[in-house]
């Protein structure tokens, strides 16, 4: 792996010399003015920087970058407004987000304040009697939702619910379909695939009409994906040795062969966000192409790793210190803080309901 830094190991006298990646070695100087509190008016006229030539554009831009032959894979996602709020049976409030669906009844969540509730804890929440299953541990427990009438406990939870929203945004979304892309179909994410927030049909059409083919793929995002890797106590934390969250991915037949098509033509994959990527590449078969996929992925891509399937990338600015940030920097190497201080320099809104930008692997 590639580093910016060394660290010793071993005992003295120092016997030898690691080469690795400091979680350090991520870290940039984000102001809080430069995070975005507030969706833009116009979805497709939030900025885009083409990394490729230092461009500064918008995102209705997009298509004037690809080519006809081209595929766009986007995630079809929706977040599910998994926040609810209860009653204790022994009295008080408390909050329950569910993270994850483990199986018919069963969910993991995040439970606040967990100190409240241990294993067997009931919670009322407006006709969902919510039960924990395990103590919880960091505040994340495993519990049971069923619906009081015994009716379809998605319908029931999007009925009360409440949209999640970034743990750093805090500004007021007066339209919680903001949060949602306009491919959003498949309820199952704590969190939205930013970097298609975007678009918008206006886009989509021109695209089509450039011949720019586009696919989806379904994973499931995870609270985790706000989580920055963990600075060690002396504050020398290796990278390689952060614990990688696990989300569902599923990949169908039709984006297969949508795949297969792109490489015939000699076209690019152009993922759209992160969680495209780790999709993508979580189905790779080898030459290019992917196979269907319906199961967990905890793909960590680090620098060094040589990307399979993804030529190219939209996608938001990520916080410091994130897995995410990892992931830019081992598609376009060191060139990331370039990249970063550009946008920084150029006012370009950060995070979730920020701007975006173009780049192209660097292999």
């Amino acid at each position: 792996y590639r580093s910016q830094r060394t660290r010793s190991a071993g005992v003295a006298p120092l016997s030898r010399t690691l080469l690795v990646m400091l979680v350090e070695d991520y870290d940039y100087p984000l102001p809080e003015s430069a995070i975005a509190q507030e969706a833009i008016v116009q979805r497709d006229q939030a900025k885009l920087l083409d990394t490729t030539v230092m461009q500064d554009r918008t995102f209705f831009d997009l298509p004037s970058l690809l080519n006809a032959g081209d595929l766009v894979v986007v995630n079809e996602t929706r977040v599910r407004s998994a926040r609810l709020i209860g009653t204790r049976t022994t009295g008080g409030t408390t909050e329950v987000l569910l993270t994850r669906r483990i199986d018919h009844e069963r969910w993991q969540a995040l439970i606040k304040p967990a100190k409240k509730v241990a294993s067997g804890s009931l919670i009322q929440a407006e006709g969902i009697d919510i039960t924990l299953v395990t103590n919880p541990v960091d505040g994340v427990a495993t519990v049971t939702c069923v619906a009081a009438d015994d009716g379809d406990i998605e319908a029931a939870i999007d009925a009360i619910g409440i949209m999640p929203l970034p743990p750093y945004f805090h500004g007021t979304l007066v339209d919680p379909s903001r949060y949602q892309t306009m491919f959003a179909a498949t309820v199952g994410s704590a969190a939205a695939p930013t970097a298609a927030l975007h678009f918008t049909p206006e886009v989509v059409s021109s695209l089509v009409d450039r011949g720019v083919s586009i696919a989806k793929v379904d994973l499931q995002v995870g609270l985790d994906t706000f989580r920055p890797m963990d600075q060690g106590s002396d504050g020398l934390a290796a990278v390689e040795d952060h614990r990688i969250h696990s989300e569902w991915v599923k990949v169908p037949q039709a984006t297969v062969d949508a795949v297969v098509r792109t490489r015939s033509g000699g076209g690019k994959v152009v993922a759209i966000g992160t969680t495209v990527v780790r999709s993508l590449e979580s189905a790779s078969v080898g030459d290019g192409l992917i196979g269907t996929y319906d199961g967990e992925t905890d793909l960590f891509i680090l620098p060094g790793y040589e990307p399979r399937v993804v030529d190219a990338l939209v996608t938001n600015f990520h916080a410091p210190r994130t897995t995410l940030l990892v992931l830019i920097a081992s598609l376009i190497g060191d060139r990331w803080r370039q990249v970063y201080e550009h946008a920084l320099q150029h006012d370009y809104r950060f995070l979730s309901f920020g701007d975006a930008m173009y780049i192209e692997v660097e292999r």
